[in-house]
């Protein structure tokens, strides 16, 4: 049987993974999983002697596969991102890119009511060099006000919004939400063949 875990490279992933709408997700596709997201408080700290760690923490929750959520940042490639982990056979990396803040970007839908401005869309949202600064310079175009840290955003995007990880994934240019749904998929089908 597989269990899923989830090690989130801070909070805003932490925030993503935790709400109720994705755990939902999990479950219609018949994930077991840990409901406690590990929250690595930066991906400096996504290290093996961490990951190690970190992943112990959710072995001893009965976790048989754990995903890592990072994002890009500034590394020239994902390959990079994933050889920094190194991670074990039992680990799923999924690196957003170039920030987990352009998977908010790409649901378009919860941007919409967001900004309250039905017209929004967006091209490419992981092209964005700084998905979050994006995000608040249109909030501020739009509004009048801005938004205050990373932390406030995942916050009123999942409370307030109903950002959806699977409208992000149906953005055509968001490859690393979809990816994750893939991977999510994926182990729902060994899970039901077990």
């Amino acid at each position: 049987m597989v269990k899923l875990g989830f090690i989130g490279e801070g909070a805003v992933e932490k925030i993503i993974l935790e709400s109720s709408q994705f755990q939902e997700y999990l479950h219609s596709v018949g994930i077991d999983f840990v409901n406690e997201v590990v929250d690595a408080t930066g991906n400096g700290n996504l290290l093996p002697h961490n990951i190690d760690q970190y992943s112990q923490i959710l072995k001893s929750k009965g976790a048989s596969t754990i995903i890592v959520l990072t994002d890009l940042d500034d590394d020239q490639c994902i390959t990079l991102t994933k050889s920094r982990i190194k991670p074990s056979d039992y680990h799923t990396i999924i690196v957003s890119i170039k920030q987990i803040e352009a998977w908010f970007l790409a649901d378009e839908e919860a941007m919409r009511t967001f900004l309250k401005d039905n017209d929004y869309s967006i091209g490419n949202p992981e092209a964005i060099e700084k998905p979050f600064e994006k995000i608040r310079g249109l909030r501020i175009q739009k509004i009048g006000r801005g938004i205050g840290s990373k932390v406030i955003l995942a916050n009123q995007m999942i409370n307030n919004h109903n950002f959806s990880i699977l409208r992000a994934a149906k953005h055509p240019n968001c490859a690393s939400a979809r990816f994750f749904i893939g991977k999510i998929i994926e182990l729902s089908q060994k899970q039901s063949l077990t």
